[in-house]
């Protein structure tokens, strides 16, 4: 960890399902800090939903809005940020949160996220002809840029409860060994 990162956020990527809301809730409760969800936030700007802004606008405008977002999350201290499924596949996202916030991965198997995600109507990437398969294959092209984050967690074999400790200890490290410690 670079000494004179300002790591004053704590920012959870990874695949959807993999837990960075539930997770990002209860660090944010537990360190007292805000909470914000990057696509509760997209849908806040654009005044729809996710579904909606794929289907009338397209994936480009959706990342567009991200891209906004991201950029906005410099402004922020003392936050647990929850992105969006495919913000940690973008490099340049990453390089943005690196700056104020430690960059935990969630991650687990495409089987378990399937299992934790297929009754779900709100999520676009999974209106495709063998949902199953295309998370398989999101998740593959995303893996190489998640492992850019600061820490990795798996999250299928654990305890939710044992997932959170993982993610607060991880930051609480961070937070020592940089100048915001």
């Amino acid at each position: 960890m670079n000494p004179q990162r300002a790591i004053r956020n704590l920012a959870l990527i990874g695949f959807m399902g993999t837990g960075k809301s539930t997770v990002g809730h209860a660090a944010a409760y537990q360190l007292g800090f805000d909470f914000v969800d990057t696509d509760r936030l997209i849908e806040t700007r654009a005044g729809k939903s996710i579904v909606d802004i794929f289907a009338q606008e397209g994936e480009e405008v959706f990342r567009e809005l991200e891209r906004q977002v991201v950029e906005d999350l410099d402004r922020c201290d003392r936050t647990v940020i929850a992105t969006g499924g495919g913000l940690g596949a973008n490099l340049d996202h990453l390089a943005s949160l690196k700056r104020h916030a430690l960059v935990v991965c969630l991650w687990t198997t495409a089987d378990v996220i399937w299992e934790r995600v297929r009754h779900h109507t709100h999520r676009p990437l999974l209106r495709v002809a063998d949902p199953k398969a295309h998370i398989r294959e999101l998740l593959a092209r995303r893996e190489p840029f998640y492992s850019h984050a600061d820490v990795l967690i798996n999250t299928g074999p654990r305890q939710l409860r044992d997932v959170i400790g993982h993610v607060l200890r991880e930051f609480a490290s961070a937070r020592r060994s940089t100048r915001h410690g």
